[in-house]
């Protein structure tokens, strides 16, 4: 049965939902259930973006500062025959750069006093594609010191440690290896100094406040390696299938090489975000919980209001599932509603902080410099699924009641 071009339940539904007259207490409940249900939309959409947000931002700057997969010599000696070995990891499929690299901890020292800790990275810049990946992070200066001789050496520095340090451009900067060197007076620290040639910036206060690129063969000679290095670095064309390929380097390898991989190596970081995205996901539902309570106190009260109209329609021919169906959509109407405007609020939210970056972040403390916000299909599927879910469920006992309603017992003192 139909009225105006839509179903009798939906018909009912939509008009027990206006009040009128003595029924305005009803629409507080109402407003209360919409209400709730649209604060907890909102900000399951916004909890969610930022988190999901969050975890790519540092993701992605992981995945563009570092090597997607290492290749190692057991024993902590170094890599032996470093060209051989990069020819062999560049013939494994989807691999799209082998370089050798070199790296140690270092005391980073200006002859004005200053002193902080770091990592000495050793690159093999005569590689176009590190080349070009190191410059894209140049803030001021140029590679092209680093590759010339003559004089000191050059450096470059992550942009905070330059900071720290107090240096710019064209100073210098004296480097103290840990590993110090064996002398007739017993053992002395390496020390070289190292002309400031630019600075770079990662966009993560973890990478530009402790890390500097020298040249290969210098950080070989520093780290008194010979003709060893660290190990190979691996960038791949597909940075997802590091695990995949990095089994299919280890088989062609052998014995006595090892491979970690990027998301190995940030296992416990992603982890720990996806831990919290959970959590405050279970923590916002409990506002749309809050909400469904309105929504049952509502229809109680309805169903309690309406029973001699309850009555006379099953009277008349109304099915105890054509009468459990209409206070059914009444709660599901509160729901689609309150999700709706919820949604709208929540995305417009995002578009506005992704656009204008108004929450800015300090980077020394989230590495990243501001509030990033993502929302997944699935993610948003998830919110409105349980939303809409909730809701039906909460809506399921006060529509059975007014199903079982007997017409006999409800018009008899009528």
């Amino acid at each position: 049965m139909r009225r105006g071009g839509l179903p009798v339940e939906l018909f009912l539904g939509l008009r027990y939902l206006r009040a009128r007259g003595h029924r305005t207490n009803l629409s507080l409940f109402v407003w209360t259930g919409v209400g709730g249900v649209f604060l907890g939309v909102s900000a399951l959409i916004v909890v969610l973006a930022v988190m999901t947000g969050f975890q790519d931002g540092i993701r992605d700057k992981i995945i563009a500062s570092n090597p997607h997969i290492l290749v190692l010599e057991g024993g902590g000696r170094g890599v032996r025959d470093p060209a051989a070995l990069t020819d062999r990891v560049r013939a494994v499929p989807g691999v799209r750069s082998a370089t050798p690299f070199v790296l140690q901890q270092a005391l980073f020292t200006v002859p004005g006093g200053g002193a902080t800790g770091g990592l000495l990275r050793g690159v093999d810049l005569s590689v176009e594609s590190l080349r070009l990946d190191i410059g894209r992070q140049l803030k001021m200066g140029s590679l092209d010191p680093l590759a010339r001789g003559g004089g000191d050496p050059a450096i470059i520095l992550g942009r905070e440690l330059a900071r720290t340090l107090g240096v710019i451009p064209g100073e210098s900067v004296t480097v103290i290896s840990p590993q110090g060197a064996l002398t007739a007076v017993g053992m002395v620290p390496k020390m070289r100094r190292f002309s400031v040639a630019g600075t770079f910036e990662v966009g993560m206060y973890e990478y530009d406040s402790s890390l500097a690129y020298v040249n290969l063969p210098t950080a070989q000679e520093f780290a008194g390696l010979g003709s060893r290095v660290t190990g190979i670095e691996v960038k791949l064309q597909d940075p997802w299938q590091a695990k995949a390929i990095g089994r299919q380097i280890i088989a062609r390898l052998g014995f006595p090489y090892l491979v970690r991989d990027w998301m190995e190596m940030n296992r416990n970081l992603f982890n720990a975000l996806q831990l919290e995205k959970l959590a405050l996901f279970i923590i916002v539902t409990i506002i749309v919980l809050v909400a469904a309570f309105a929504i049952i106190g509502h229809l109680v009260l309805l169903v309690a209001e309406k029973r001699k109209e309850i009555g006379i329609l099953k009277a008349m021919g109304a099915t105890a599932g054509s009468v459990g169906a209409a206070f059914l959509s009444v709660g599901v109407l509160i729901g689609l509603v309150g999700s709706a405007a919820g949604s709208v609020v929540g995305l417009g939210l995002i578009w506005i902080q992704n656009t204008y970056r108004v929450i800015r972040l300090a980077g020394d403390v989230y590495q990243i410099d501001y509030l990033p916000m993502k929302l997944t299909w699935s993610d948003f599927g998830l919110i409105i699924g349980a939303t809409l879910l909730i809701s039906f469920a909460f809506t399921l006992l006060p529509a059975r009641r007014a199903a079982r309603l007997d017409p006999v017992e409800v018009l008899r003192y009528e």
